[in-house]
């Protein structure tokens, strides 16, 4: 087939303007192209007199090959080289501890090639783990073992379902297949951004739970990894507690997809000598707008049209201080979720249904912080500064897991907020006024009032003086990674591998998922797979 880019379409576009306008960059007949499958669009609002979809095509078309020795703009030949893996014959079952995107991906893939994986999920199912997290929003009542940062699905199934990425991999592509396949809307084979929503992503995390079983995998819940034994630098078995009994499973290859708020299993892995060193992480707040003030700034006279949905915005600035602001996983129509796992701290998350309809608009505000703000060379130390600035948090929101908040204005001059404007905070179970000044460390603060004013430049009404700034944003990666090689063994446990967001080799779904596959594959490498099915 050919691929063809850069597609500019109108908002109102009809596929039959795709088509059109595929023929015309090709400059053949509109009948000469036999078929069109739309890879990707993105909105280009650069002139917001004129905002336009961008697209990408494949076509099939007569005369390809004449086609091609053209060298057009825009023009090129793509082989679809379909994702497959290697049936293994064999007694073990490996083990997979951890049913988040790198889990359940290296579970399916470990199932699908015939290995019936044992999978070890210390929190629940995640039917049930959606109840506990409202009842968490409604109460204030926390159960540490299911909650916005445990359970099946991750972290990352309340946070809107995002699946862009910043990794080129030619697993993605599988990724979003397999996801259609169990329940996401279709959209997201083609979309700049895609985004399953979560009311969505929990009927995926269910259908792929279930594939896993019917291949002959377990998903066993309330498992909790304890500990594991070696031999001479060989994985021997994996110690768990399971519904309250301890239990050791024999195996020589386990995938440990922690996830990033695994902070005491990290400290047992810490305990028992595992390599493991300090990472860069972000810390911030999130920051709350009108959604219709986002709209109107990305999209001018275009804000409502029905095309376009809620906007979505992406802020970045090096400062005076040398450090940097950045926004990240922004939640269009979402609001501020409570993401506390451990009792006496405050986190905060962002989360979005698929229909983006909510009033406000919110996203991470964060800034770097780097080892050498952690104030020690131990491993844990940036655990340890995150469990110090959570309790710092819940303290400053009055405890019970009230929020604390700030408007931007307030926060930039070094006021007290007293009441709201437009901007409602979106956060339950409460919130409570308090600056950011009272949890977050000052070289943070600094860097969030040297950035917001410079991010109003970029995109006007963001410094807005009733945008509500709510904290503290804490989780948004690991600052711990468990060492690897490039066989993505651990460094000194053989068949150990460190997957995923927790170990510090991801940075969201999808690159969590992929490198679940990658641990999956170089399993089935060590195994001896070789055969290959679909």
């Amino acid at each position: 087939m050919i691929r063809i880019q850069n597609i500019r379409l109108p908002l109102n576009y009809e596929e039959v303007m795709l088509q059109n306008a595929a023929a015309k960059k090709l400059h053949v007949p509109t009948a000469a192209i036999k078929k069109i499958v739309l890879r990707r669009r993105s909105v280009d609002a650069r002139h917001k007199d004129n905002i336009t979809f961008l697209c990408t095509a494949d076509v099939l078309v007569d005369g390809e090959q004449q086609l091609l020795k053209r060298n057009m703009k825009d023009v090129q030949r793509v082989t679809e080289h379909p994702y497959r893996i290697p049936t293994c014959q064999s007694a073990e079952r490996p083990v997979v501890v951890g049913f988040g995107p790198g889990g359940m991906l290296a579970a399916y893939v470990l199932a699908k090639a015939g290995l019936r994986p044992v999978v070890l999920e210390r929190g629940f199912p995640v039917e049930e783990r959606m109840q506990h997290v409202e009842t968490f929003r409604r109460t204030g009542v926390l159960l540490e073992e299911s909650n916005v940062q445990f359970g099946e699905g991750g972290a990352g199934t309340f946070s809107d379902g995002k699946l862009n990425t910043g990794i080129k991999d030619s697993r993605i592509r599988f990724i979003l297949e397999l996801f259609v396949k169990f329940g996401a809307p279709d959209e997201i084979l083609w979309q700049a951004k895609p985004h399953i929503g979560t009311d969505r992503l929990t009927t995926v995390v269910r259908n792929l739970r279930n594939a896993v079983i019917s291949m002959g995998g377990e998903v066993h819940f309330h498992a909790m990894c304890t500990g594991y034994s070696e031999r001479n630098g060989q994985l021997r078995s994996v110690q768990c507690i399971h519904d309250g009994k301890e239990v050791e499973i024999p195996c020589q290859h386990m995938v440990l997809a922690l996830g990033h708020s695994a902070r005491d299993t990290m400290q047992m892995l810490c305990d028992k000598g595992l390599p493991m060193a300090q990472k860069p992480f972000s810390m911030g707040v999130r920051i709350e707008h009108l959604q219709e003030d986002i709209d109107r700034a990305c999209y001018g006279e275009f804000a409502h049209h029905p095309a376009l949905g809620a906007a979505d915005y992406k802020l970045a600035v090096h400062l005076e201080n040398g450090r940097s602001l950045y926004t990240f996983c922004m939640c269009p129509g979402g609001e501020v979720v409570a993401a506390a796992s451990e009792e006496g701290r405050l986190a905060v998350n962002g989360m979005s249904l698929f229909a983006r309809d909510g009033r406000n608009a919110n996203s991470a505000l964060l800034v770097g912080i780097t080892p050498e703000d952690f104030g020690s060379q131990h491993p844990l130390a940036g655990i340890a500064l995150q469990r110090q600035i959570e309790r710092a948090a819940y303290l400053a929101g009055g405890g019970n897991y009230a929020a604390p908040v700030c408007l931007v204005e307030d926060f930039l001059h070094h006021g007290e907020s007293t009441g709201f404007g437009r901007v409602l905070p979106t956060y339950t179970p409460g919130t409570a006024f308090a600056s950011p000044d009272q949890y977050l460390p000052d070289y943070v603060c600094e860097t969030l009032r040297l950035g917001i004013p410079e991010m109003d430049k970029r995109l006007h009404g963001f410094a807005a003086a009733d945008a509500v700034l709510t904290g503290v944003e804490s989780r948004s990666s690991s600052p711990v990674r468990i060492l690897r090689g490039a066989d993505y063994n651990s460094i000194a446990v053989r068949g150990l591998y460190p997957c995923g967001e927790g170990a510090g080799y991801a940075g969201g779904i999808t690159s969590a998922a992929v490198d679940g596959m990658h641990c999956a594959e170089a399993i089935l490498q060590d195994m001896g797979g070789a055969e290959w099915n679909g």
